[in-house]
């Protein structure tokens, strides 16, 4: 049976993948099968993109998630708040701190509420190379997104939140982002 393709007529790598394992495994459901490969293929395809801007931006995963991190609770955090957003031991904090604060992209001060506690903040530096960083990978999702209409990008979020809550049930996919 053809398959409907999109308005132009195109097909993408999957759909010769498809054709492919169709007569080896003749009860593989096309669109299953393709809806997988192609949430696959685009996430491998963004991880790269965000990987590339990590070197353009000389950041490793560590630091961007650190940034990331701090520029989620509006450029300033205690080095326990982030241990925990970042799901680790306050000790391996310390050295992620240390590491940016050398580079200019975070600073460290005494806080003004309790002088035994250290606030973190982003200089301007770590905003600007954070949100370098994140302006790269988000160039993409727009264009990969925007061959979509709003109203086809709303039910495209809105069926993979469905997805989504039947991977997470029973904590099947839950995780920390």
């Amino acid at each position: 049976m053809e398959r409907e393709r999109d308005e132009q007529g195109e097909q993408d790598w999957t759909d010769g993948h498809v054709a492919r394992w169709k007569p080896v495994l003749p009860e593989l459901d096309p669109d299953v099968e393709g809806a997988v490969t192609r949430m696959k293929k685009l996430s491998v395809h963004l991880m790269r993109v965000r990987e590339q801007s990590l070197v353009d931006f000389a950041l490793d995963r560590q630091e961007f998630d650190t940034l990331h991190k701090l520029a989620g609770r509006s450029g300033r955090a205690t080095p326990s708040e982030l241990a925990a957003d970042l799901d680790l031991r306050p000790a391996s904090v310390t050295g992620r701190l240390d590491g940016l604060e050398k580079r200019g992209l975070i600073r460290r001060t005494q806080s003004k509420s309790d002088r035994r506690r250290v606030d973190v903040e982003l200089t301007e530096d770590g905003r600007a190379t954070w949100l370098g960083a994140m302006d790269m990978l988000g160039d993409e999702e727009s264009r990969l997104l925007g061959v979509l209409s709003k109203r086809e990008l709303a039910q495209l979020s809105d069926m993979l939140r469905r997805i989504m809550v039947e991977a997470e049930r029973d904590g099947g996919a839950h995780w920390k982002a």
